[in-house]
């Protein structure tokens, strides 16, 4: 598939939330799957203002250790933070010349591994939602076109979740984003657990789960929790047994 096909898909996938069985994560994770891989960026994080006043991370790419740490930093300082606070774009900084503002967030980045960090606020006019982080691991920025795009994703991710709220079940939506920290760890847990059990990659067992739970239908987080409790996907429903006509 080309760049062009992939970003007019992922466009479409942004627009999608307008459907019965919505799921938020489901909806966060992959526009970050799909921004490291059109932008080829080491790391996508967003980070969530909404609902509350602080900022967390539902939706890390694929989220080890090591980015845990640096995306603990980031709510607090760095340029997620700015991006929010600002409700405007934060260049490519490269982190050996970072702001002093940003600090921990910069040293722990770069003994991450990382150079370059920039970010895109999640906005809709007044509305700022949160913002999301592109970490770059090599010599170079990201470029200044593939920054404008980001930002148009961000932005088609904020129609899509305001119309999702305005349109659906808003008790419904808010309480997957007030949930989304608690969601984030299960699927974290859930993609090991997988991997293990079919000796396959993260990335992989990330997939078969998103994948299960679209064709059947159920909500991403509910697939992981089965994932962790059972250590594999839950079995699809039964088919219901054909009665004879004899039968009473």
């Amino acid at each position: 598939m080309s760049r062009e096909q992939k970003i007019a898909e992922t466009f479409v996938e942004l627009a999608d939330t307008l459907v019965a069985d919505f799921d938020v994560i489901d909806f966060l994770q992959q526009l970050t799957v799909r921004c490291r891989d059109i932008f080829a960026v080491a790391d996508v994080a967003v980070l969530l203002g909404y609902p509350g006043p602080q900022l967390y991370s539902p939706a890390p790419c694929d989220p080890g250790p090591t980015l845990a740490a640096v995306l603990d930093l980031a709510l607090g300082e760095g340029p997620a933070c700015e991006a929010y606070r600002t409700a405007s774009i934060i260049s490519p900084g490269n982190l050996a010349t970072a702001p002093a503002s940003w600090g921990d967030f910069t040293a722990q980045a770069r003994e991450a591994g990382y150079t370059y960090a920039s970010a895109v606020p999640m906005r809709l006019r007044e509305d700022t939602l949160g913002s999301m982080l592109l970490l770059r691991a090599t010599d170079s920025p990201l470029p200044a076109d593939d920054l404008v795009m980001a930002q148009a994703f961000a932005d088609a991710a904020t129609i899509g979740l305001l119309h999702a709220r305005a349109l659906k079940d808003t008790e419904a939506v808010n309480a997957q984003l007030h949930t989304a920290l608690h969601s984030r760890i299960t699927i974290e847990q859930a993609k090991g657990f997988l991997a293990a059990h079919r000796n396959t990659s993260l990335d992989d067992a990330f997939a078969a789960m998103r994948g299960h739970a679209r064709s059947h239908r159920l909500l991403l987080t509910a697939v992981a929790r089965h994932v962790v409790d059972t250590g594999d996907l839950p079995l699809p429903p039964a088919a219901s047994p054909h009665r004879h006509p004899a039968e009473g």
